[in-house]
């Protein structure tokens, strides 16, 4: 396991920067829509990333976080013929040039109301911190595009794009690595039942066109805003999907509070035992990047590099730890 990074970069001096730092595996896109990625253009991207010194690990699939009306891919998740299918064959493909490319991997959400947050909470220091407090939401907040999608329904469509999609990249043998759903929602809220923001869900999920090319993108953070309390219970999670095989990428981050009631924190100050659970993604065998994600807001004339560069030294300090407890004296 080694440290990461999928933050976008603003010019080619971040990529010197993140070589400058240790970060040798990056999560990093070319421009321009994904379906419209050629092989030509995703060749010159791997070669471009190298030549900095970099390892590109992974690319997103056409398939974000953010809300249903902003997606690329819009017609998988609401179910709409034609389309869906015109949408998940230029996936398969994308998939079979980035085999062709030499890019072993790529990340996808299922997302339809990407990522709800109340307003944000005073952190250390005075830093913003998001958060996602029940009490503080629209309880009553209707369907959107989307109207209402019930579980059911939800694992349909998810299944449908899983049976279409798995076969196709466990033939070229790229990991595709699904992010949960980032919080936990009652059922129905604004209209849909987000089925990935459970670890029963996530179960499912896994097993599911079973394949080991078929996996997450495991936000820690996201597990534990799914618990009642994520201290004692994350440890059972990342052994059960880790202990399978079905980690394929690692977004390191922490917070404070519970399931429905939670801040994001940077990664030492949360409730989490962050040097506790790398060691367990250490003794399940986990073997790809570490990364930070969603730092709070600080100040500074650089303050979203500023809080990367902090979390990328605690992960690279503590890998260092890590791994030293496993070599021989």
């Amino acid at each position: 396991m080694y440290l990461g990074t999928q933050v976008k970069a603003r010019d080619d001096s971040d990529y010197r920067v993140w070589a400058q730092l240790g970060i040798r595996h990056v999560c990093a896109d070319p421009d321009g829509n994904p379906h419209h990625w050629s092989a030509e253009i995703l060749h010159r991207h791997r070669e471009k990333i190298e030549d900095f010194g970099l390892v590109l690990d992974m690319v997103q699939l056409p398939m974000n976080s953010r809300p249903i009306e902003e997606q690329d891919s819009p017609a998988i998740l609401l179910a709409k013929d034609p389309e869906r299918d015109r949408e998940i064959d230029s996936i398969c493909a994308l998939i079979e040039r980035l085999a062709a490319a030499g890019i072993p991997a790529a990340k996808y959400n299922l997302n339809i109301i990407g990522i709800p947050r109340t307003k944000p909470s005073l952190g250390r220091g005075g830093s913003l911190n998001e958060s996602f407090r029940w009490s503080e939401a629209d309880q009553k907040a209707g369907p959107g595009m989307a109207g209402v999608v019930d579980a059911d329904e939800n694992w349909e469509r998810i299944a449908y794009f899983l049976k279409r999609v798995v076969p196709v990249a466990t033939a070229n043998k790229v990991r595709l690595a699904c992010h949960p759903h980032d919080p936990y929602t009652p059922p129905g809220w604004r209209g849909v039942t987000r089925i990935l923001g459970t670890v029963d869900g996530l179960k499912r999920f896994v097993e599911t066109e079973e394949s080991p090319y078929h996996g997450l993108n495991f936000c820690q953070g996201t597990i534990g805003e799914m618990l009642d309390d994520p201290k004692a219970e994350v440890g059972e999670v990342i052994r059960w999907f880790g202990s399978r095989g079905k980690i394929f990428n690692l977004h390191f981050r922490n917070i404070r509070g519970r399931r429905l009631d939670f801040m994001e924190t940077f990664p030492e100050e949360g409730d989490m035992d962050m040097p506790a659970s790398l060691r367990l993604y250490r003794d399940v065998g986990y073997g790809y990047m570490i990364m930070p994600d969603h730092v709070p807001t600080i100040d500074g004339k650089d303050a979203q590099g500023v809080a990367f560069a902090y979390c990328y030294g605690y992960i690279a300090a503590l890998l260092q730890v890590v791994n030293d407890e496993k070599r021989p004296v």
